[in-house]
């Protein structure tokens, strides 16, 4: 659409032509859908903010002062519109664990429960195998469950050595485990 054909139909749209949004709305219909499905990632719910943005477009039109930035102004109403409904979209239901407890039904195997053992057993040859600092820290994070604050008090250390010390740990756990990884 050339610019003078669209302020032409925006000063129309303002004095209440409806056809003329009308018009306004089917050229710009493509480039709204496209910024709004870009946003929402679904093709439904795009088509219908589509449409709710052109409602909002067709209720302010009067108050756009320039005719000529109808383009950019009906733009910045699709990425807020859009940016809103992402805000407000509702929550994924959350569903009760009974729920899931026939998919998740336990079929472990005296094999399973073996590997497992064996698993546990190579990483506790690992922690051996590790300065006595570093396999403190593992097993007070991991084995004990102990948090970064509780860790801080009994290790005398600011919270920041506490996440360095783990991640060296982790690193040097991984190379004495070797090609063993557990699963």
């Amino acid at each position: 659409m050339e610019d003078t054909q669209m302020i032409t139909l925006v000063r129309l749209a303002q004095a209440g032509d409806r056809e003329a949004f009308g018009e306004l709305a089917v050229a710009f219909e493509p480039t709204v859908y496209s910024i709004v499905l870009r946003r929402l990632r679904d093709a439904s719910e795009a088509r219908e903010q589509t449409q709710e943005i052109f409602i909002r477009a067709m209720r302010k039109i009067d108050q756009l002062r320039e005719p000529e930035r109808f383009a950019g102004w009906l733009r910045q109403i699709a990425v807020r519109m859009s940016i809103n409904r992402i805000v407000r979209r509702p929550k994924e239901a959350l569903v009760e664990a009974e729920t899931f407890d026939a998919v998740r039904a336990e079929t472990t195997t005296p094999v399973d429960n073996v590997l497992k053992t064996e698993q546990a057993e190579q990483v506790w040859v690992g922690l051996k195998r590790l300065k006595e600092l570093d396999r403190d820290t593992l097993v007070a994070f991991y084995i004990d469950g102990q948090s970064l604050a509780e860790m801080s008090d009994s290790f005398r250390s600011p919270i920041g050595t506490i996440k360095r010390r783990l991640h060296t740990a982790r690193h040097r756990l991984k190379e004495a485990l070797g090609d063993f990884q557990p699963v």
